[in-house]
């Protein structure tokens, strides 16, 4: 699908604001609905029963930021359509999100003191919506990244959209709901194994309308944990992940995988990953950060993947190959 239609909206973010760190994160697996290069993100969006290409442009500076955004569509969107989707993309990247008291917090603290420094400016920003993050997660079960990367690419190119915007081929997200006529065989075709099933009856419940994101946004903690745990195949980790990265909360920590407990093991306290300290010793270090816990952590974590990624990390590499 060639998206003809060009509308160029500016958002300007609350200062400060790192356009890098925010639209790009070297810890999430590769996918062909986006690309990066620093500056700039191209980005598929699926939104309002319509499919958009997104380019991102950093007009600005980490103290005066400005995002120039194109959007690239089918047709000509109205006003009302546009609106909507610009208040999404702030509300999914947190560009509105002052950062001034948790800088002012930890200025001296060992981990996040440097931090800060390196990543001034940086959001937490996922540009899933609830559905497509339920996907990701499944593909990602009991899987290496490799395989996960083949499982989401397959199930893109069979029932997602190609567009064809600004020079760039990317892959489109298929509408919640829209694996209706699909069978479990169907989806085990595309070699997802087990998690087909997973697949299939997280879509039905989409497509039955017995959940609604942007309302579910609103209510308290107690009620999004109520209403995710309905989900089939989400269990407490699943809601910890969805707490902090599709409805923003930075106080609720209380899981570490496995996966993670060998990373902080050796991040925190400098413990071989392949003995690492429990986790009921990590989870009372991080209370340290009290209502920014997982904001803190995750300016820890995407540090050390920002480092890796500009010069690999030997015990990080051994662990992301296992």
């Amino acid at each position: 699908m060639k998206l003809k239609y060009k509308v160029i909206k500016e958002i300007k973010p609350t200062s400060p604001f790192n356009f890098n760190t925010t639209f790009f994160k070297p810890d999430h697996f590769t996918s062909s609905d986006n690309y990066w290069q620093p500056g700039i993100r191209w980005q598929t969006w699926w939104w309002q029963g319509k499919e958009f290409g997104l380019k991102f442009e950093n007009k600005g500076t980490i103290e005066k930021p400005k995002i120039s955004v194109s959007i690239y569509s089918v047709a000509k969107p109205n006003q009302k359509l546009t609106d909507s989707l610009i208040e999404e993309i702030k509300y999914r990247y947190n560009l509105g999100l002052e950062l001034g008291d948790f800088y002012k917090k930890f200025p001296k603290d060992k981990f996040l003191g440097p931090v800060f420094k390196r990543l001034r400016g940086t959001r937490p920003g996922h540009p899933s919506s609830l559905y497509e993050y339920l996907i990701i997660g499944i593909v990602l079960q009991n899987a290496r990244i490799g395989r996960s990367i083949q499982m989401f690419k397959a199930l893109l190119e069979k029932y997602g959209k190609l567009l064809e915007f600004d020079d760039k081929k990317l892959w489109c997200s298929w509408a919640p709901g829209a694996l209706k006529n699909v069978t479990e065989e169907e989806l085990r075709a595309l070699k997802v194994g087990y998690r087909a099933k997973s697949i299939k009856r997280i879509d039905d419940y989409f497509s039955q309308g017995l959940i609604d994101e942007i309302k579910l946004r609103k209510k308290d903690r107690e009620t999004q944990i109520k209403e995710l745990l309905k989900l089939y195949g989400v269990g407490p980790a699943t809601v910890w992940y969805l707490l902090f990265d599709v409805f923003h909360h930075w106080d609720f920590f209380n899981h570490i995988s496995p996966w993670e407990q060998k990373i902080y093991s050796k991040l925190f306290f400098n413990q071989s990953p392949e003995k690492p300290v429990s986790t009921e010793k990590l989870l009372k270090f991080i209370e340290r950060y009290g209502k920014y816990k997982q904001l803190a952590v995750h300016y820890i974590w995407e540090d050390l993947w920002w480092k890796h990624k500009k010069k690999p990390i030997p015990w990080l590499a051994k662990l992301i190959r296992t």
